[in-house]
Order: structure tokens, then sequence, then C-alpha cells
């Protein structure tokens, strides 16, 4: 029988190799690009992830005199090497437990204890452990919803009842092997989530980089810029703000050299603890803080309290710490894990997930009790420990340490560092969440992920975090759904010179076999979408009949995607067989799986479409099926 090529004169160039053995010429095909389906025009690439690489300081041959000169000192005073590691966590921690409307010791305090609980039970060598940005904004929204911040006692119970309930999330997932769960926020919907948080952690650092007395407890873009604004004849204070957008561009014009050269990245590291310091000591000797400068104040000093009285297990709040804990902890859960095995990717070794989800819940439960709220993975001092070369959660325990002597030794010595610097900290270091390259690359790559990360940061900016975080839930669901009750069913042809058969739509010079209709099913076949599946492969079917004029007589189904199907799946390829039967149309099954087969047989359909019409391949059914067709 003749074939017929679906775009007439569109033919593969040929490619030819004569074979070593006995001259035999092989046909190879190329597979090109696939032609464009959409309407969008050809934008350049963008998104390039930046890894920081970097190996440990060697001789001092070769090396400029500024690290010579650093090595020298290294040499003599060897806190010099490991502490700079970890000058990034005290001004972090200070900013970050404003963040959940608490003192500042408390941000302290997370970078005490649970840093040592991971080391004992984690498994990344990299990441970094205690309070970040994304989590804490969204601890002390949630909490403060329920409870005013002002009513201190009450308000830290909720925050340490929300912590053990994030911790017993997180070690029931992991204990369990749920970790799947938290797979429903998709890449996209981390994206667009993490970019609205990073925007409003930033509009909210306004009242400390703006000296506001009252500012609103609102989270949403609106209200945040209104209250700014209303403010700004006599709620701004100069002092303030020349302190302020100083420390600010010193310390993005920092991040952006270390970005363009590596040279600069420890600079960039040290750049928040020098910023402090030099903005601590200009307060102090000038008494800025005597002409309205807010400051930090009084830090208490010592190591972590217990706070195991202070938990509601009983009482109205105990429902309302249980929900914040679950919200907190996926979201804690979903970044450390996400951090942990990016850095893992770069120094090829592989986390254990379900063991690094017990390892966040036990330092968060030990945490809840002692005085600290929820902890995760850091990126930005794990990145510090990559670059440092570590290579075991001893870091943890070393950063621990350093925590202990600043509770311990140095806490009175932040008395008078002004908010304004604080709030510069963590603009600074939220500023890295927005990743507008990654969105322009889901934009070019997928539309309906786009639409998901747009919505969870729409969502977060415009509402509040924890509707951004159900946008995102919503819409990376929908998508699920959306793919899963409309597969593709593609119509298949026949490379030229091959015994390979693929899609006409990626492969245009494929060409159909006269009296066949070949069909290739790409997902399971269930109860959600076997209706679909059933009238795409009949309207498949029409328009083959329709298109040509010979009689078609057989209809492949290729089932190499059919990885299950259920008994709605197995009912409608009966109805199938049933409409093909009347019309005198034989059906032919390729390459179904042991799972689907076994099914089928169980069901009797294999014996009533003939054990002889189920095959290897698309190939050995036509090869077998062509000499049968009646003239």
């Amino acid at each position: 029988m003749g074939s017929y090529n679906r775009n007439g004169s569109r033919r593969v160039e040929d490619i030819t190799a004569p074979d070593e053995g006995d001259g035999y010429t092989q046909y190879v095909h190329k597979v090109r690009v696939p032609p464009k389906q959409r309407p969008f025009g050809e934008i350049e690439y963008l998104a390039k992830e930046t890894f920081f690489h970097g190996t440990s300081l060697g001789g001092f041959k070769g090396q400029p005199i500024w690290k010579k000169l650093l090595l020298g000192l290294e040499s003599i005073f060897p806190i010099i090497q490991w502490g700079r590691r970890y000058n990034l966590a005290v001004p972090q921690d200070l900013g970050y437990a404003q963040l959940v409307n608490l003192e500042p010791q408390f941000g302290l305090y997370c970078s005490f204890v649970p840093p040592l609980i991971y080391a004992l039970l984690g498994s990344s060598r990299d990441i970094a452990i205690g309070p970040v940005a994304v989590v804490s904004i969204l601890l002390g929204t949630l909490c403060q919803k329920e409870i005013d911040p002002t009513n201190k006692i009450e308000y830290e119970r909720l925050v340490f009842t929300a912590t053990f309930f994030s911790g017993l999330t997180q070690f029931v997932l992991g204990f369990f092997r749920l970790g799947f769960l938290i797979d429903y926020l998709s890449h996209a919907s981390v994206v667009g989530f993490m970019a609205g948080t990073a925007i409003t952690i930033a509009l909210q650092q306004m009242k400390g980089l703006f000296g506001i007395k009252n500012f609103t407890k609102k989270t949403n873009i609106e209200s945040v810029l209104g209250c700014v604004f209303s403010n700004a004849k006599h709620g701004w204070h100069w002092e303030t703000i020349a302190i302020g957008l100083s420390f600010l561009i010193f310390l993005l014009c920092c991040k952006f050299l270390a970005k363009k050269n590596k040279i600069f990245f420890w600079f960039s590291a040290v750049a928040p603890l020098l910023s402090v310091i030099t903005a601590t000591f200009f307060v102090y000797i000038t008494h800025a803080d005597r002409r309205g400068v807010p400051i930090v104040g009084h830090i208490k000093r010592g190591i972590n309290p217990s706070s195991l009285n202070e938990i509601f297990f009983t009482g109205q709040y105990l429902g309302t710490g249980f929900k914040i804990g679950v919200v907190a902890g996926l979201i804690a859960l979903m970044e450390g894990v996400a951090i942990g095995r990016t850095f893992a990717a770069l120094k090829d070794y592989n986390v254990d997930g379900n063991r690094e989800m017990v390892a966040f819940g036990a330092m968060n439960i030990l945490g809840s009790i002692t005085s600290c709220y929820t902890a995760t993975g850091s990126f930005s001092r794990s990145s510090v420990n990559y670059m440092a070369g570590c290579h075991t959660p001893l870091t943890n325990i070393v950063m621990a340490f350093i925590i202990f002597l600043t509770l311990e030794v140095i806490t009175p010595l932040f008395r008078y560092t002004p908010n304004a610097i604080l709030a510069s900290v963590i603009i600074a270091a939220v500023v890295g969440l927005i990743d507008i390259p990654a969105m322009i690359h889901i934009w070019k790559i997928d539309k309906l992920d786009f639409m998901a990360c747009m919505g969870a940061f729409f969502g977060v900016l415009f509402a509040s975090v924890e509707i951004g975080i159900l946008v995102a839930v919503i819409i990376s669901f929908l998508k699920i759904v959306l793919q899963v009750t409309r597969p593709r069913i593609l119509l298949v042809g026949k490379i030229p010179r091959t015994n390979v058969y693929r899609n006409i739509g990626q492969y245009p010079e494929a060409s159909r076999v006269a009296g066949f209709v070949i069909v290739r099913v790409n997902s399971p076949i269930y109860f959600s979408n076997s209706n679909f599946v059933r009238e795409k492969i009949l309207k498949h079917l029409a328009d083959e009949e329709e298109q040509f004029t010979e009689k078609i007589q057989y209809l492949i189904i290729e089932m190499s995607s059919v990885t299950d199907i259920d008994t709605t799946g197995i009912n409608a390829m009966e109805d199938v067989y049933k409409i093909l039967e009347r019309r005198e149309i034989q059906l032919a099954l390729a390459n179904p799986g042991q799972v689907v087969l076994e099914k089928l047989h169980a069901c009797k359909f294999i014996p009533k479409i003939g054990e002889d019409n189920v095959f290897l391949t698309v190939a050995d059914a036509v090869m077998t099926l062509e000499p049968k067709q009646q003239p």
C-alpha cells in the first residue's frame, strides 16, 4: 500500500551514512526544532541562574597583596577565617525579629538552639539555619490578626504555640514520608510568592527607614503606601532617613559588586555587620537618639529562656496557633528543603528530603520551648557557607557559638543601633528574592505557570501573605486538574525512511499510512478524563475520514504513555471498540504497559479485540496489519 504526505512538498532532507561492514546505507533522521505553536515572537533567553562557585584559600603564592595580608592575619587569628562566615546572622536576626513584632533578642534565640538541633539531625552540609524574612513576615502577619502585639505576653505565647505546631507539622510529614504535599506549590508559584513577599517586607521597613511612629498593621501595598505618604509632612524624620538611605545604598552597591566579581563576595558578606557597627557608633557619639532617631534600645542579655509553660496547649488560641503553625511550617519546609537541595546539587551529593523534614520539625519543636519562633534554612547564610567551602553541618554549631557569645557578651553594644539600619539590612537582604529573569523565563516556557506566578505575586502584594499562598495553591491545583482532565491525544505519522512513528504536529514531514489512523494517548486514562479521551480519539478518526477518500480500516492506539487505567477508562475503551465495530474498523493497541495490560485482560477487553491485535510497537502493528487490508 502507498503512503501520503500530510503537507505535500515538505520532505525531510535525506541523511545517509555508509556502513563499514557491508556497504549498507543507513538513513538517520535529523530531529529538528519543533515548529512554533503560539504566535509569540522570539525572546532572547534572559534567565541565567547565578551560582557562586568558590574554593578555599590556598597558599600565599600568586595572591594579591590584600589577600596575602588577610591570609597572614588568619594564620595568627583563626577566628577571622571562620568568624566572618557568620557576621551576617546578627544584623539579620535583629531585624527579622521586628517582622514578627518581637523584641530583637528573639531573632538571636532562633540562631542559637535550632542550628544545634539541625547539626545533629540534618543531612545538608551547606544549609545555615536561622530566621528568614518570608517566614518572619508570615508569622507576624497571621499572629497580629489574632492578638495585638502590644499585649506582649499573650502575643509571645501565640507565636510560640504556632512555632510548636509548625515543627510538629514538619516532623509528621517527614516521619510518615508525606513530603509530596509541599509539591502543590509549584516553582512558578514560589517565584511569584517570594517576589510579592519581598516587596511586602521592604514596604514594611518604611516604618524604620523613615522613622514613622504610627504605622499601619496591614500589609497590602495600598495601605502601606497610603500610610507612608500620609505621614510625609509631620511623620518623617530626616536624620533617620539619611542614616537609612545612605547605608541602604551602600549595602546594595556591595551586593551589586559581589555579583559582578566574586572577589567582592566577602566584602558584601561583611557589609551588614560593618553597617550596623558604624551606624551604632555614629548614633552613640552624636546622641542622635535624643533628637528622635529611633534605636533598638535595651536587648535582654543571656541565652534562651524556657517557654514551655507559655505554649497554648488548651484554650481559645490552641486552634488558632495550630492553623498558623501549619501554614508557617509548610512554607518554612518548602524554603528550607529547596535551599538544601540546591546546594547539594552544586556539590554533587544527595539530601534526604524526609530526613530534612524530621530535622526541621525537631528543631522547631525544641525551639518553641526555648523562646524561638519558626526557623528554617537561610539562602544568604547558606551562600556564605558554600563560598567558604564548608563541608559538614558543623558550621551550624560554630554559628550557634557565635550567637552564644553575642547573647552573653555583646548584646549591650547594640543598644544604640538605629532601627533605620536594621530596615536597610532587611531591604538589602530581600531584594534578592525578586527574581525577574526567572519570571521572564517562566513566561517564555509556560503561560499557565506564569499565571500561577502572577497570581501569587499580586495576591501577596494587594491582599495579604496568606491570600497569596492560597491563590498560588489554587492556581497550581487547577493546572494539575486541567492537565489530568485534558490530556494530549496526538495524531501519529511515519517518519520517512524509518520505522519510527511520531507526532505529526512536531514532525510535519511525517506521513500517514493509507487505511490507518494512529493516535497516541499521553496520560493515564481515569474517570476524570475518560470521556475526553474517547471523544478526542473519535474526533481524530472523523477528521481523517473527512480529509482522505480511502476507507479507514484500522485504528491503532499507541499506549506507551498510558501508565494506568481505571474502570471508567476501560468503559471508555469499550465504547470506542463498539463504535469501531459498527463501522467495520479494527481496533489495535501498541505498547500497553504491564499494569494497563493486566487490567485489560482482567476485564476481558483483550479477547474482545483479539490477542493478535496487541503489538509491541506501532511499526509492528502497521507491518502486520497492512497486508490484511481489503482493497
